[in-house]
């Protein structure tokens, strides 16, 4: 094995980057959407496909971007570079390491937007600013939050410099220490919602909604929905992990490793489900009211609640150290990649970072207030940011890196860096050549809108479908691996 540049750092242990990726994983999304599409899909049911689809894409994409990490030992854009470069094939490849760590920033340069809405929150609740009788009250609250510039940048900027402190303390000093806390901070928050959820009155009917096995309601848009969370929630295809994994020690197990954070990323995401629903059942809130769930029907029921505002302060810490961990995550690539090829220290290359992402955060902070009219083909800054990243970037880095991987690459590189049995190996390989790209495919046709799969009773359409390309792609497999290859 040829050994690449070593990390400046490495994750203490393996617990360091399970926290951490766990943590990149578990974001404000993750809190409210798994919980309510989990009830809304069927429940248990949902959950068995969701789980399936974690297996079939999410797994494999993740084993893939940990191994390529390592193995490159740099940002995505050298890691990539260095593992193909191994392999004798195109640095041409690199682009995707480039795409990967854009699409991070690019996301992180909204995310620090909403991730301010729960700082402000955490204080109008601390303050008790969030007074209302009823949810219109509240849906006044908020959109005054918003339109307030000054208000909204504030926050926003707050959780820019949390973010570039911690990132710039180094890996272990500033990221493995506040996830070491942070994230079984949350978990402790968590089970004391779920303690107070249990005697709400509630409770039984949040089980139920979560977990009641309830097959006839799982339709072909909730197994879509399954399978388009497996591969977002993991922080796939935007350079986190990737990065998050060129830190990670040589001994570590990828696979056990990497089933760690998708066990304990879904059971956080049902805890918050637990702990959020029995609220909202309890007071006759609507459950699916999307982002609107934790700022508009929440804070009304905690002031029906008994030690509500305590309750509510919990919350929204809680919050808060989701929103904090997934951007410390997202903004990890682009200063790794600084570190590794401008000769600047960590600390320098946090806060550079941190002054263009405040400058373009700010502009997607505008388009809820004075930049509001400006729209391009119907769009805000703030959702061009999120279009182009959900739809194309993420998607298409996800195919790139499954295919480069099963197809381009030398197997022996893989081989060696995941360290799995050969029957084992064979099914990742197999996964990563097949059954994960034909997932994200999918994911990447429904979310432009450019057709609809309907599942349903068409399953063994599907099954007969995946057989034949999996045939195909065994009988063109040096024919492709040359092509891609160049």
């Amino acid at each position: 094995m040829t050994t690449p540049q070593q990390p400046r750092a490495q994750w203490l242990g393996r617990w360091g980057f399970v926290l951490a990726a766990t943590g990149s994983a578990v974001g404000l999304g993750n809190i409210w959407k798994f919980p309510y599409i989990t009830g809304e899909h069927g429940g248990g049911a949902f959950v068995l496909v969701y789980l399936a689809c974690i297996l079939a894409v999410g797994v494999p994409v993740m084993m893939t971007e940990i191994a390529f990490g390592r193995r490159g030992r740099g940002s995505p854009i050298d890691a990539v570079r260095r593992v193909v470069t191994e392999s004798g094939r195109s640095p041409l490849w690199s682009l995707l390491g480039w795409m990967a760590m854009l699409a991070g920033f690019m996301i992180l340069s909204f995310y620090v937007v909403v991730a301010g809405w729960s700082f402000s929150y955490l204080w109008k609740m601390v303050t008790g600013q969030l007074a209302g009788s009823n949810v219109d009250d509240m849906v006044a609250i908020f959109a005054a939050n918003n339109a307030n510039p000054f208000n909204l940048g504030f926050w926003s900027t707050l959780v820019t410099l949390l973010t570039m402190l911690i990132v710039g303390k180094g890996v272990q000093a500033g990221i493995e220490r506040s996830v070491s806390w942070m994230m079984p901070g949350m978990v402790i928050m968590l089970l004391i919602l779920i303690g107070y959820g249990m005697f709400s009155g509630g409770f039984g009917e949040a089980w139920r909604f979560l977990f009641s096995f309830n097959a006839g309601s799982l339709t072909s848009d909730g197994m879509l929905a399954a399978l388009g969370h497996a591969f977002f929630t993991l922080s796939l295809a935007s350079g986190a992990i990737l990065t998050y994994g060129s830190y990670l020690p040589s001994r570590t197990s990828i696979a056990r490793t990497t089933f760690s954070v998708a066990v304990a990323d879904t059971l956080v995401a049902l805890m918050a489900g637990l702990a959020i629903f029995p609220i909202i059942f309890a007071n006759g809130l609507n459950p699916g009211e999307g982002p609107g769930l934790l700022f508009m029907s929440l804070p009304l029921a905690f002031q029906a609640m008994p030690l509500g505002t305590l309750f509510g302060i919990l919350f929204f810490v809680m919050l808060s150290m989701a929103a904090l961990t997934s951007s410390i995550s997202m903004v990890e690539a682009t200063v790794s990649w600084l570190v590794d090829n401008k000769g600047i220290s960590r600390r320098t290359a946090a806060w550079g970072t941190g002054i263009v992402l405040w400058l373009i955060s700010t502009l997607a902070m505008l388009s809820f207030n004075l930049g509001a009219d400006w729209t391009l083909a119907g769009r805000h800054f703030f959702d061009w940011l999120d279009y182009l990243t959900s739809r194309w970037m993420m998607p298409l880095g996800g195919l790139g890196m499954a295919l480069l991987a099963g197809f381009v690459l030398k197997s022996e590189s893989f081989r060696e860096e995941l360290g799995l049995a050969p029957h084992w190996h064979a099914l990742w390989l197999f996964m990563v050549r097949y059954v994960s790209p034909l997932g994200i495919l999918v994911i990447f046709v429904d979310a432009l809108g450019i057709a609809r799969v309907e599942f349903g009773m068409h399953w063994p359409w599907l099954l007969l479908l995946l057989a034949l390309v999996t045939l195909a792609g065994e009988i063109l497999s040096p024919r492709l691996r040359r092509t891609l290859a160049g």
